[in-house]
């Protein structure tokens, strides 16, 4: 059972590779790419700003500080020149403290430049990769779009892709059934011709058909031309003429007179 299990996690995790394969498009990878580098260099960008910010603050606190332990020792001259010197002490003291926490401060404020500058640094260097892979990327992108064209040219052109492979099996579809009725048709005009089939309709007919027709129509002609040129000469010696030939008939002649053809 774990072995049949572990085949059809491998079947299956090979058939969704291979979906993912079919259906990944490399320019949207690379755009994808792209898109998560610009938001890294935003996030450093980011801490940048923010580093420096708390730089900033830091400096204005030194200023304070600064001013404050300034105004301290002008006070404890002036409490000393007065024979205050209990005011004097104080403001001395209060001067220490505030002495204490500018030098912790400064050397927040050295830490925080040190960051500054190298998170600035790592921007640069960030910033020139993006660039360069932005270039990278689009000339990849131009390549595939190129190589993606050629092909479906190429494909085209050969008959393998699927909508030539569709176009030329409906071509030769048409053409065999084509030749099929031509030779159908063919057939049953070589049958009626040779007699091996009758035409129901009565329109078509034979050769020897259509030959004696031909006779039979041009005696008819003659005939009637014959009975038309007896009329008139008139009288009924024409339309001896006619039967006879010459006008001198004889028992032996009479009963033979011209065959006539009825038309079919």
């Amino acid at each position: 059972m774990s072995g049949v299990m572990k085949r059809m996690g491998m079947i299956f995790r090979a058939k969704a590779n291979k979906a993912l394969d079919r259906a990944e498009d490399p320019r949207e990878t690379l755009d994808y790419s792209y898109q998560k580098q610009l938001e890294l260099l935003q996030k450093v960008r980011r801490g940048v700003a923010d580093v420096a910010t708390s730089r900033k603050r830091l400096e204005l606190q030194l200023n304070q500080l600064q001013s404050q332990s300034a105004k301290l020792e002008d006070q404890g001259r002036k409490a000393l020149a007065l024979g205050r010197e209990d005011l004097a002490r104080e403001a001395l003291s209060r001067r220490a403290a505030l002495t204490q926490q500018v030098s912790d401060l400064e050397v927040q404020h050295q830490t925080l430049q040190g960051e500054e500058e190298k998170l600035t640094l790592a921007a640069q260097r960030l910033q020139a990769k993006v660039d360069a892979f932005r270039t990278k990327k689009e000339t990849i992108k131009a390549t595939y779009t190129a190589a993606q064209a050629q092909t479906r040219i190429a494909e085209s052109f050969s008959g393998i892709s699927e909508e030539m492979s569709d176009v030329g099996m409906a071509i030769q579809r048409a053409e065999d059934k084509t030749a099929q009725l031509q030779a159908r048709a063919g057939a049953i005009d070589e049958l009626l011709a040779s007699g091996a089939l009758s035409d129901q309709s009565g329109l078509g007919k034979d050769d020897l058909q259509a030959e004696l027709d031909r006779i039979s129509g041009g005696t008819d002609v003659e005939l009637e031309l014959q009975r038309m040129k007896a009329e008139l000469t008139g009288g009924t010696s024409g339309q001896q003429a006619i039967e006879g030939g010459n006008g001198k008939s004889t028992p032996q002649d009479r009963p033979q007179q011209t065959p006539r053809f009825d038309k079919q």
